[in-house]
């Protein structure tokens, strides 16, 4: 077994690095890219990090969250970081961000990296190595961060509204909109499985479990029992209760989501509509019967393809020196 896992960890790495080599030469990222410039950087972002998480790991859930909300509205530009002013709401105060917490660990990260390093390391940059190291640190798999993303300097509240994807939406809906940022239908099952740690809050799911066709009714979807269990937790108008999105290992990253998903218990609509598409569908059920056998390489491998939705780089955009201000 020791061997095994060995080979396969081995084989992990080797994929990832053929991805990566494909990539970075195809849109200007590197590995490494701060060698020479703050050769100390991942390594602070690690440290520092750590004395969060290891007081807190649910922290782990939102700083992935938060990144994949980054990505998909303007690309990895670090605009979700970005504070409203009196001209401007930014994406940060979108209803869909409303929930996003965390941003006290970016602002500490890259903080301490402008200590060692002033003006350098870009707040993208800190966000895609935040999340990865947040996932390996409760269990998840690591993989090679490409760097040398610029900040954005524009962050747009109703674009944030319209176009991340949503826990009510539909397989078409969540197809589409994977596609629109280069993403494959793989990435939407694989990506999904983040929803292996983290909470859900009880207004998400009202409508799924006491109204869900406008009659009164429950999402058939949903499992009779865990329903039931649900409306124990979730009382008509409660919205202060939060639900685990993987009961009893919502802290720790593993393959259980797809296993609750094909069970018909995932909490919100956009799992359950990951049973609505063939291909989805197929992944469901393959992580579910072989424990997860791929999700690990899976998962590292779309994290790093989301990594390049629309990048910054050279003189594009700026470094921060603090990640909510533009300088």
């Amino acid at each position: 077994m020791a061997i095994q896992k060995l080979f396969s960890v081995l084989f992990l790495h080797l994929v990832l690095a053929f991805l990566l080599v494909e990539l970075t030469n195809a849109r200007g990222l590197q590995l490494g890219f701060y060698r020479r410039t703050c050769p100390d950087a991942e390594l602070i972002v690690h440290k520092t990090l750590h004395r969060y998480i290891s007081r807190d790991p649910t922290l782990a859930a939102p700083l992935l969250r938060m990144y994949f909300h980054d990505c998909f509205i303007r690309g990895c530009d670090g605009s979700v970081l970005l504070s409203s002013t009196k001209k401007n709401q930014a994406e940060k105060d979108a209803i869909p961000n409303k929930t996003l917490r965390g941003f006290n660990v970016i602002d500490a990260v890259k903080s301490a990296l402008e200590k060692k390093c002033p003006g350098v390391v870009s707040c993208s940059d800190v966000l895609a190595l935040v999340a990865r190291d947040a996932v390996l640190m409760i269990g998840g798999p690591h993989w090679d961060v490409p760097t040398g993303r610029r900040d954005g300097r524009l962050s747009i509240a109703n674009e944030a509204l319209f176009n991340l994807p949503s826990p009510f939406a539909n397989i078409s809906v969540l197809k589409q909109q994977f596609a629109a940022t280069g993403l494959s239908v793989k990435d939407l099952a694989v990506l999904s499985g983040g929803h292996t740690i983290g909470i859900g809050h009880c207004t998400i799911i009202s409508n799924r479990l006491y109204n869900f066709t406008g009659k009164g009714d429950t999402d058939p979807s949903l499992d009779r029992r865990y329903a039931a269990q649900l409306k124990k937790k979730c009382k008509p108008g409660n919205s202060n209760t939060v639900v685990e999105m993987d009961p009893g290992s919502f802290k720790t990253f593993d393959e259980d989501y797809y296993t609750i998903v094909a069970k018909r218990r995932g909490l919100f609509r956009s799992d359950a509509a990951l049973l609505d598409d063939a291909e989805t569908r197929d992944y469901v059920k393959f992580q579910s019967r072989t424990q997860g056998s791929t999700f690990a390489q899976d998962f590292a491998e779309s994290m790093v393809k989301m990594g390049y939705i629309g990048v910054l780089t050279g003189k594009q955009g700026e470094i921060r020196k603090r990640c909510a201000v533009v300088n």
